[in-house]
């Protein structure tokens, strides 16, 4: 979750398909080891689209960013999926629409809402708030497919939400108390929430490889970009990119953006959804590292206190089915 980050898995109606967060599923088998290691640089590369939102604020406007990051993706896609994608095109045509839709729900608008925030809060509470993303997954998997509730999952949402008020809070209970919130928090809460909707709906995607959906719905968000670029540019707040501004647009769309969905992808294919799943708790906590040594950011003790109670909401939301 940005990056667009692939989303978690999103759970049978059992929730036999929640991530596991334990250790015992990871043996020592040498086999899993490069799994592992494409999953890690996944993380690593959707933390650092938080630390490049902050780093293109002065040098590229937000909807810019967004354009360009999604036409460089479908570049890429034209480049080194073409086969697969003619190889599924039947299927795919078939479902354009829907996954149109999935791409201007969870590309363009998770981005669009991602970029604007960077503008006015710092690249820490983006990580932190976007690592809240599994639990509005859950919390919409219970609502939308009756999912049965376990206490640990319901003191998890709770714990989890807790973390994400502080953040919005950053830490100040006279904020909290007077509903004073930072607009980027907020939006960036909104992106999150959003980023839910999308996984919950890829439920229902074709069966095919998620390669040639990928680059369907990078195809869209390419498309559903042009026209916010462009009233953005009407709207007099369109500012064209710097030379550092092109290559922030050029690494957001070759790394967070393509690499990183391969990378994720080729790790789900090699040890399975649920465990892959568990990587993604890292990226709150990569970010978190990244904003202190690149951008200077104040790490504050409610981020530290923040990133426990999510991430340990999250724990406990996915650990009660093995309880």
């Amino acid at each position: 979750m940005s990056q667009s980050p692939s989303p978690p898995p999103v759970p049978d109606r059992d929730g036999s398909d929640l991530p596991s967060p334990g250790l015992e599923n990871f043996g020592p088998d040498r086999s899993n080891l490069e799994a592992y290691l494409f999953l890690i640089a996944t993380t690593l590369c959707w933390a650092a689209n938080a630390v490049a939102g902050r780093l293109a604020v002065g040098e590229v406007s937000p909807m810019l960013v967004v354009l360009g990051r999604w036409t460089g993706v479908m570049l890429l896609c034209f480049v080194f999926l073409r086969p697969r994608i003619k190889e599924d095109w039947p299927v795919l045509k078939r479902h354009l629409p829907f996954l149109a839709a999935l791409g201007t729900l969870g590309y363009t608008g998770f981005n669009a809402l991602f970029y604007v925030a960077a503008h006015s809060t710092t690249a820490i509470n983006i990580g932190i708030l976007q690592g809240s993303t599994p639990i509005f997954v859950l919390v919409g998997t219970i609502l939308f497919y009756r999912m049965p509730v376990g206490p640990l999952q319901a003191v998890g949402v709770v714990i989890t939400l807790s973390g994400v008020t502080l953040v919005a809070a950053q830490g100040s209970w006279d904020r909290l108390t007077s509903l004073a919130f930072n607009q980027g928090d907020l939006l960036m809460l909104l992106a999150s929430l959003l980023y839910a909707a999308y996984t919950l709906a890829l439920r229902k995607r074709p069966a095919i490889s998620p390669l040639s959906t990928f680059a369907v719905m990078a195809a869209s968000a390419f498309v559903v970009s042009l026209p916010i670029a462009g009233m953005e540019a009407l709207s007099g707040y369109s500012q064209m990119p710097t030379a550092k501004g092109w290559i922030i647009v050029a690494l957001i769309a070759l790394f967070p953006s393509f690499i990183g969905q391969i990378l994720f992808i080729q790790g789900v294919d090699k040890i399975g959804p649920g465990r892959a799943g568990v990587f993604m708790n890292l990226v709150p906590v990569f970010a978190a590292v990244m904003a202190v040594i690149v951008l200077g950011e104040q790490f504050h003790l409610y981020h530290a206190l923040a990133l426990v109670l999510v991430l340990g909401g999250i724990y406990l939301s996915e650990r009660y089915k093995r309880l």
